[in-house]
Order: structure tokens, then C-alpha cells, then sequence
């Protein structure tokens, strides 16, 4: 019996298109942490937690790093609020980063971080916030 050897020839075979997947959009970072934050003293609160420092260990961040993250609990309501409540940015847009955040939470009172935080919105400040923010600044 004679072999008879065939030579064909195939075209490459094209790699199958991947699917796109449907964007999904991405919450702003520092919504991430104000959340993390509110979630974080809850569990302290509840007693599921013993302190920060607990926290700290179970989520390999030093104590320093949770205090920053936790700092955010002493913004004003309607801060966090806003916080919590950001939309997903357009790449143009410029994010809100929570080092920016840090200075306000230094501020005692709720009148200075009302200002502070419409200044780093880029929106203006009205006069009422103006005055509240020089009278809490002389008393």
C-alpha cells in the first residue's frame, strides 16, 4: 500500500473578540473610606470590635493610617453626606483626594469645614458662612 501525503494549507485562526464587559463605575475613593469609616466605628460601637487598634491589625494598615481613615468621622454631617453621595467623575473632572480632606478634619468646628469644603469644591461661600466662620474664628 502506497502513502499518499496531502499537504493543506488553513488560514490562521483569528483569536475570538473578547466580550466587553459593561462599564461599571467606580466610587470615588474617598466615598469609599468616609464609608469604610461610618462601618468601622459601628462595629466598634457594637462591641465587635475592641478598639481601633483591632481594626488596625485585622486590616494590615498601621494605627496611624485608621486614625487618618477614622478622622473622617468628625466632619460635619452634611460633609459626609456629600462625601458619601459623590457621583462617579468624568475623566476631566478633578477628584476630591482625602489628603485634601485631612486639613478639614482638623477644624473643630463645623462652621470652618462648611467653608473650607465649599472652597475645595471650587463653589463660593456665602456671606452667612462667611460671618458664621470669622465669629467662630474670635470666639
Amino acid at each position: 500500500m502506497d502513502t499518499i501525503d496531502i499537504e493543506i494549507t488553513l488560514p490562521p485562526r483569528k483569536p475570538a473578540k473578547p466580550t466587553p464587559w459593561p462599564a461599571v463605575p467606580r466610587v470615588p475613593r474617598v466615598a469609599r473610606l468616609m464609608a469604610l469609616a461610618i462601618k468601622f466605628q459601628a462595629m466598634v460601637d457594637a462591641g465587635q470590635m475592641q478598639d481601633y487598634a483591632d481594626i488596625a491589625r485585622l486590616g494590615y494598615v498601621t494605627r496611624a493610617r485608621l486614625t487618618q481613615i477614622m478622622n473622617l468621622i468628625l466632619l460635619a454631617p452634611d460633609i459626609q453626606e456629600d462625601l458619601l453621595s459623590m457621583h462617579v467623575l468624568v475623566k476631566a473632572e478633578r477628584p476630591v483626594a482625602e489628603r485634601q480632606i485631612r486639613s478639614i478634619t482638623r477644624m473643630v468646628l463645623w462652621e470652618r469645614q462648611r467653608v473650607a469644603w465649599a472652597r475645595l469644591r471650587g463653589r463660593t461661600v456665602k456671606r452667612e458662612e462667611r460671618l458664621a466662620s470669622r465669629e467662630a474664628k474670635h470666639a
